[in-house]
């Protein structure tokens, strides 16, 4: 009985800890974007195309949380510790990631204009995406043990450069020009994207989440799991193109119609994350 009301106890320590760092990570937020007024975005102005975004940084925290709690409990003390030292640190990558995927993701327009000023939804939506995806890789970073800190910075570097290659490769393979689209308000095209860098950026994860070896060993498995996300990059589309949209070609339905269908491109972003776990259920 006793232990069950110690693990009860420190199940709500470690709770009451998350609840924290959730509200730092929402501080951190508005201290890397002193130029946007959350509240008023929000409330005020009803921003729709913020909210995505937002919404998909919060998402992101609650990885970046996530990958500071669980694991072997090592003792109250040595636990908070590793909470607060970690999340604190996955915090701070977090926004500094959401600064550097603005510049290379979607770096042919002023994303922060078009998500503030012209409401454009389907920025949102990529940026809430580029937020999760680099959550994920986080988790991923900071989940396996190793060299600590070391490790956690490294991989989370090689996760961004395989986050923005990804991007580049994802407009190469689509026939069309995604940001063109995207800037004309085409959320359609937008959804499209962000199922393609949350596919990865799963893979990745899920790459960096063995327990530390060695450099080799994990640059190694971080090159398979890429390999394979950027070979079944385009078999998704088809997949979702052939047959989830039968009879339709998925091009037609987000560019060459006058209202983009968003549904097609919920389909295609299906397509992607599917594969995606699929493939790391299967490895």
């Amino acid at each position: 009985m006793n232990e069950i009301l110690d693990n009860i106890l420190l199940g709500i320590i470690y709770l009451f800890s998350s609840f924290i760092l959730f509200f730092i990570g929402k501080f951190v937020y508005q201290m890397f974007h002193r130029n946007i007024n959350v509240k008023d975005e929000l409330v005020e102005q009803d921003n729709f195309a913020f909210a995505v975004a937002h919404t998909g940084y919060f998402i992101a925290l609650l990885f970046v949380i996530g990958s500071a709690i669980i694991g072997e409990s090592l003792g109250i003390i040595e636990d908070l510790i590793n909470i607060f030292s970690y999340g604190m640190l996955g915090i701070l990558l977090l926004n500094l990631s959401i600064i550097i995927n603005d510049k290379f993701i979607l770096h042919k327009f002023n994303v922060r204009k078009e998500i503030i000023e012209d409401r454009n939804a389907g920025t949102g939506v990529v940026e809430g995406a580029s937020a999760i995806s680099t959550g994920l890789i986080i988790f991923g970073s900071i989940y396996g043990e190793g060299d600590a800190f070391i490790s956690a910075l490294v991989f989370w570097l090689i996760g961004q450069i395989l986050l923005i290659i990804t991007a580049k490769i994802y407009n190469l393979i689509t026939p069309y020009d995604i940001h063109f689209h995207i800037e004309k308000d085409n959320v359609a095209v937008g959804i499209g994207f962000a199922g393609a860098l949350i596919s990865v950026a799963n893979l990745i994860r899920f790459a960096l989440m063995p327990d530390f070896e060695s450099w080799t060993f994990s640059l190694m498995n971080i090159g398979i799991d890429f390999t394979i996300a950027l070979v079944f990059l385009p078999i998704a589309r088809l997949l979702a193109d052939k047959i989830l949209l039968p009879g339709q070609r998925l091009t037609d339905e987000l560019i060459n119609q006058e209202t983009p269908n968003h549904g097609a491109a919920i389909i295609e972003a299906f397509s992607y994350i599917a594969v995606s776990v699929l493939i790391t259920w299967c490895l």
